[in-house]
């Protein structure tokens, strides 16, 4: 069997794999520790599942600890995670002194010991109270941080001026810090489950397992259930589109177990669908990897209308499985979706049901976007390209 680097010779660009073995030989020997709230749920974890690997191949000894706290830390970052992003919150004393321990506690009892530490998101921020000697600490930010709640930045800042340097997703994201700040797009890894090709009759036998039959269009968003994906706004643009065209709406998600919001979201998208017989409302396990590539390629149209997004790597997945996207005009998505090249960005449902019914009427205009699509997130959004760029920044800190 192939090395686990060498399988990936025939979906990147020509000399990935080469320059990812001369990186990795710079570092070889380092240890890289990476922390992040869970192991399972949300577009972090899954990245990390598939890159650790990918690292200790090329010889770095690299290490995932997860943070682990009470409903009332898990509420509190939440409420981070909104007022980062723009949305007002309520935060009380308590919760500030529960984000803290919670953090102290893990400081304990996680082992934080590498030559390079990236710390995932504001949740695990304080641990650079703990940072051990000589050690480089980064902190790894998904999520857009340009507009913020003062007060909650106001608090999460000290901490994260500490660090030897920031990672942000896009340049828009940021804030200004007084240390060295890198640009790195997530990435999706085209050989797992999620996003491996599937033979014809894997597809329909898995969708139609799903209780979605493959009889007409299928209109697909794939998020986990969150008032910034606008699953209610998908429904409405759907309902514009089902006015001329006869097809079907697939909203598939979950929820992860750091985001105690999902199950409000769903009963509110449950009563949007109402008994449309066409509308699946599909609640998947953060482990449905399969089901989700296949009714990715299943699907005519991919929606990602997020009002906030941090990158939106389901973009990417339906992008890479050559579908076109209509994406709210926000975030990474921006990044992802070329308007006419790769999908459409709209601000509106009113903007979404457009675009979808005219792809509907043109399917040469599908392909074709389709084929642009998948060749673009090749060469961007791929994870060796992800590995890349991690090693180019350990090379520099561990000068």
């Amino acid at each position: 069997m192939k090395a686990l680097l060498e399988q990936y010779r025939e979906v990147t660009p020509p000399g990935t794999v080469d320059f990812l073995r001369q990186l990795g030989r710079r570092v070889e020997g380092k240890q890289m520790l990476h922390v992040n709230s869970t192991r399972y749920g949300g577009g972090v974890a899954e990245i990390l599942h598939r890159l650790l690997p990918l690292m200790e191949e090329l010889g770095v000894k690299t290490r995932w600890e997860v943070l682990t706290g009470t409903d009332l830390f898990y509420r509190t970052t939440k409420s981070f995670h909104n007022a980062l992003q723009g949305m007002p919150q309520q935060i009380t004393r308590d919760m500030y002194d529960s984000y803290l321990q919670v953090n102290r506690d893990n400081a304990k009892s996680l082992n934080l010991e590498a030559d390079v530490a990236m710390i995932h998101d504001p949740q695990p921020a304080p641990l650079i109270d703990a940072r051990p000697k000589d050690a480089k600490w980064i902190w790894r930010c998904h999520i857009d941080v340009a507009t913020p709640q003062r007060a909650v930045w106001q608090f999460l800042r000290p901490f994260v001026v500490r660090y030897d340097a920031a990672i942000c997703s896009l340049p828009k994201f940021a804030q200004r810090l007084p240390i060295p700040q890198f640009l790195v797009y997530p990435s999706i890894d085209p050989l797992s489950d999620k996003n491996r090709e599937l033979a014809p009759e894997e597809i329909s036998r898995t969708v139609e397992g799903l209780g979605v039959p493959l009889d007409k269009p299928i209109l697909l968003q794939v998020s986990r259930f969150d008032w910034f994906k606008d699953p209610v706004g998908v429904v409405e643009a759907y309902r514009m589109v089902k006015k001329s065209h006869d097809c079907r709406l697939v909203l598939a998600g979950g929820t992860a177990t750091d985001d105690p919001e999902g199950a409000e979201v769903l009963l509110a998208v449950q009563k949007a669908a109402g008994i449309d017989p066409d509308v699946h409302l599909l609640v998947l396990p953060p482990t449905a990897n399969l089901e989700i590539n296949a009714l990715q390629r299943a699907a005519t149209i991919v929606f990602q209308k997020s009002t906030r997004e941090g990158f939106g790597l389901t973009v990417a997945e339906a992008l890479w499985k050559g579908k076109p996207v209509i994406g709210g005009q926000t975030g990474g998505i921006m990044v992802q979706i070329i308007p006419g090249m790769t999908g459409y960005t709209v601000n509106s449902a009113e903007g979404a049901a457009f675009y979808a019914k005219r792809l509907l009427n043109n399917p040469n205009l599908i392909a074709t976007i389709g084929r642009q699509a998948k060749e673009y997130a090749r060469e961007r959004f791929l994870i060796t390209r992800h590995l890349q760029d991690y090693l180019g920044l350990m090379v520099h800190l561990c000068r």
